[in-house]
């Protein structure tokens, strides 16, 4: 409403600087007397503001549906600027005393710029017609769900302009879809396998309870080995419930770090010595090899344990009888690059994209019997992407795997270290 009062009155200020222009360049090049140049002064206000006030008003309230139409428009606005010439040019036929014949000369040519510029303003609008249908076409097709729709016009001005704006639009809602599409196949997912990791061992527990308890089951050697099975099933449940927590934390960009300066070397040998006992069960060779030049580093010593012991466990579990593991870090320069490399299966080059995804394992099956909740390789990405790390996977199939995630030094640990009160001891 605002706006709709505003634009009268703008026009009726330019009808009135355009008068005064041409009083003052009549005043100057014709030197008319005082009363022909206020005759001319009024007839000019009235004729432009009559002209812009039934050319709104026919606009805006017209009937029929020739004015509601690009096209018509165009040609009404070059039928009423003729008009208006046309009136001028006989007004100042009497005040200059043109003669009549002059006069209908002017009139003749005007009529023929009249028809001039209404088949220009058809042309015009025919283009005009074409590239908005062009871009209609497009926004119903993106309202159809068709988020590949992509507008081509190399037209140099502004409509190429808004093409490419609605192309960057549609990429980023295609980019949006597809992202909330994979998420809520992720979702799915997850549903589908925790509902599995969960029932499998609830089923069994269920079963040797009831077993004991309707004392189907009576002798103590059986008894016991139920009640083994029992606190394994249960400590599994109970990984599985921490990994789920944690992760959660890490997607929805909770996690927190508590840093301090912890020593590398460290860290792998204490993992090594933890699960050193269930590698020598499976005849397995476990090796740690750190760069003298590799220093401490401020971060979550915890955490990166963590890390070394998912990544660990992980190539234990895949690396048959008589293998190798090595976990080896590096000094890589504005980070430290931790490895570690082992003998194993191998990963096929079809599960090596999706290793680092939530509950995915490389045997279809989802068999348990190897242990490990499909969570570990997840988790141990999000702590290091966390830490400002990275982390990836090489392999091949009978050539083994090489897991390495990098940890950054320097100004980031110094930063960091800043942060929690270290100060320059980073």
């Amino acid at each position: 409403m605002i706006r709709s009062l505003l634009l009268p009155l703008l026009a009726f200020r330019i009808v009135i600087v355009l008068t005064v222009l041409v009083l003052l360049l009549s005043a100057w090049l014709l030197n008319p007397p005082f009363h022909d140049l206020a005759l001319l002064g009024t007839f000019l206000l009235l004729s432009g503001g009559s002209t812009l006030a039934s050319g709104h008003l026919l606009i805006r309230f017209g009937p029929g549906r020739f004015l509601s139409t690009l096209r018509g428009k165009l040609i009404f606005v070059s039928m009423i600027s003729a008009a208006l010439a046309l009136i001028n040019i006989g007004f100042m036929a009497q005040l200059m005393f043109i003669s009549p014949h002059d006069l209908a000369l002017l009139s003749v040519l005007l009529v023929f710029s009249l028809g001039i510029s209404a088949s220009f303003a058809v042309a015009v609008s025919e283009s005009l017609q074409d590239t908005m249908k062009t871009f209609l076409g497009a926004v119903r097709q993106m309202g159809s769900g068709q988020l590949r729709s992509r507008i081509n016009i190399n037209s140099h001005d502004e409509w190429e302009e808004v093409a490419q704006a609605f192309n960057a639009m549609a990429e980023q809602l295609e980019a949006a879809f597809a992202r909330q599409s994979e998420l809520e196949g992720a979702r799915r997912h997850l549903v589908a396998a925790v509902s599995h990791d969960l029932r499998t061992p609830l089923a069994s527990m269920r079963a040797m309870v009831e077993s004991i308890n309707d004392k189907v089951v009576t002798d103590s050697e059986t008894v016991n080995r139920y009640l083994r099975t029992i606190q394994a099933e249960v400590e599994y449940l109970s990984q599985l419930i921490d990994d789920l927590f944690e992760l959660s934390q890490i997607d929805s960009g909770l996690i927190e770090l508590h840093v301090e300066r912890g020593s590398v070397q460290d860290l792998i040998s204490d993992t090594l010595e933890t699960l050193s006992a269930q590698a020598r069960q499976q005849h397995l060779t476990l090796q740690g090899e750190v760069d003298d030049l590799v220093p401490p580093l401020v971060m979550d010593t915890k955490r990166v344990q963590r890390v070394l012991y998912n990544l660990l466990q992980n190539a234990i579990r895949h690396t048959p009888e008589d293998g190798t593991i090595v976990i080896r870090a590096t000094d890589a320069g504005s980070e430290i690059h931790v490895s570690v490399l082992d003998t194993g299966e191998g990963i096929s080059p079809a599960d090596l994209p999706r290793i680092f995804d939530e509950f995915h394992r490389t045997d279809k099956a989802r068999s348990r019997s190897h242990g490990g909740s499909g969570l570990g390789l997840r988790i141990a990405k999000g702590i290091v992407e966390a830490h400002g790390g990275r982390i990836w996977a090489q392999s091949a199939l009978g050539k083994g795997a090489v897991f390495t995630f990098t940890l950054p030094k320097s100004t980031s640990q110094a930063k960091v270290a800043e942060s929690v009160g270290l100060g320059s001891k980073a």
